[in-house]
């Protein structure tokens, strides 16, 4: 889905651009992961942010350091372990596949992710999390855990609710930004949430963009549309001037 070699380029321009960055590594159970992490000031709201299937890379860095230019600050997490960054298809399938079968190792590194974040001093107490496509499928996974956050964002991401789980415990508001010709995940993925999220009474809003494929946010993919990716961006950031404080 990401190109590699454009990944290290832009990995290498965003962190001579935002010299206030940084990698942070922490532990969960024992096990290291490396994560992200930038702040404009003590005070910023925070973004949690989540990874494609290919862990973490540019892309999402690049994305933090947009998010940090507007006010916020951002703690890209780790979900598959510091080193790990998967580059060929049946990799990042299994890595990915690991944790969708295992939700609730899913679940104590998304938690582990913000502690590492709280451990920076940014501040959880006033926090949305975000995630693209396997992010947006971890994201969602996370607001049904009953995370404490005030909002979740999910970009192309995987919309269906594993069995035995609902949101009946999502405390946050939900944003799903989605393409209407996105081939993974369809249309009908895309109603049935819209109709859970009612039933549990879920605050939320849901937007298709005609045209968009799955991943339609990748720069330089040829799936990018830059027509979905602006209007999604301005929502996402209208989205955090609502929720946040």
């Amino acid at each position: 889905m990401k190109h590699i070699i454009g990944a290290l380029i832009m990995f290498s321009l965003v962190l001579a651009g935002n010299p206030s960055g940084k990698n942070i590594t922490y532990k969960i159970d024992g096990d290291k992961y490396e994560g992200y992490y930038i702040s404009p000031s003590l005070e910023a709201p925070l973004v949690l942010l989540v990874h494609d299937w290919d862990g973490l890379t540019g892309y999402e860095i690049k994305r933090a350091g947009m998010l940090a230019d507007l006010g916020y600050a951002v703690f890209a997490a780790d979900l598959y372990g510091a080193g790990i960054r998967p580059t060929e298809f049946k990799d990042k399938h299994a890595r990915a596949t690991e944790l969708y079968q295992d939700r609730g190792k899913m679940r104590t590194r998304l938690r582990g992710a913000l502690m590492a974040a709280k451990k920076q001093k940014a501040n959880v107490d006033n926090a949305v999390a975000i995630g693209y496509c396997f992010g947006g499928s971890a994201i969602l996974e996370y607001a049904r855990a009953g995370a404490s956050l005030k909002g979740f964002v999910a970009f192309h991401g995987g919309l269906d609710t594993p069995e035995g789980e609902d949101y009946s415990q999502t405390k946050g508001e939900i944003l799903v930004l989605h393409g209407s010709a996105d081939a993974s995940v369809s249309m009908e993925d895309f109603a049935n949430l819209a109709v859970e999220l009612e039933t549990h009474k879920v605050p939320h809003e849901m937007i298709s963009y005609s045209g968009a494929p799955h991943a339609f946010t990748v720069f330089g993919s040829d799936r990018y549309r830059a027509d979905a990716d602006k209007k999604s961006w301005n929502r996402f950031t209208r989205f955090l001037t609502e929720v946040l404080d």
